[in-house]
């Protein structure tokens, strides 16, 4: 807790919390948790749907390996960007992709969206790092807890709207859009610079 009201007085926390609302919403909150019911809806037997979603777990695990040898040799801000905006690309086009049997094109949903649907952890907790020192992860398990509330309103919700609205369409579109303001805010975190890199007098006050 005394972690946490320090990060709060943050910009950069408030950020990173904000990105990973979104990021818990249109992951396990909305795909995790209705994927099987959409896809059912346009005449996909559950069982199948639900070896897709299998099938995503596996890219998944894939997707966060290599994410974390990328985020070793990379701007992580630039990593989760493309992170989002692939992710809001998939969901945009996942209503054209259902279909009562697997196509090719689902196939390679599964395949894409799998590759960064869990690749956004390396970087963030590289960003809690470099900002918050030795206090970085707790300050990520605070993070991961924004991730969890924006799951459990995105599912809350995804679910409304199909009852509300008979599909799924309004809400895939709406979380393309939030990653999309999700991988714009990604861009504009501010990292300080590492102690190595600053004069002997800026470095000593830089250090956590």
């Amino acid at each position: 807790l005394a972690v946490l009201a320090g990060a709060a007085r943050s910009r950069v926390f408030w950020l990173l919390a904000a990105m990973f609302v979104i990021c818990g919403a249109s992951t396990n909150g909305i795909l995790w948790t209705n994927f099987a019911p959409a896809a059912h809806d346009h005449g996909m037997p559950v069982p199948v749907a639900a070896g897709l979603l299998s099938a995503i777990g596996v890219f998944s695990a894939l997707g966060t390996l290599g994410s974390g040898w990328l985020t070793d040799r990379l701007d992580p801000r630039l990593l989760l960007a493309v992170y989002f905006a692939v992710r809001a690309l998939t969901l945009l086009l996942l209503p054209l992709l259902f279909a009562a049997s697997v196509q090719p094109s689902m196939v390679a949903f599964v395949v894409v969206y799998g590759l960064v649907d869990v690749a956004t952890v390396p970087p963030v907790i590289a960003l809690t790092t470099a900002c918050f020192g030795t206090d970085g992860p707790i300050v990520f398990g605070w993070v991961n807890s924004a991730h969890q509330i924006g799951a459990g309103i995105s599912a809350l919700l995804g679910a409304a709207a199909r009852d509300l609205f008979g599909s799924y369409d309004l809400v895939w579109f709406a979380l393309a859009v939030c990653c999309l303001l999700a991988a714009l805010t990604a861009l504009v975190v501010r990292v300080p610079p590492s102690p190595a890199t600053l004069p002997p007098r800026q470095a000593e006050a830089a250090v956590p």
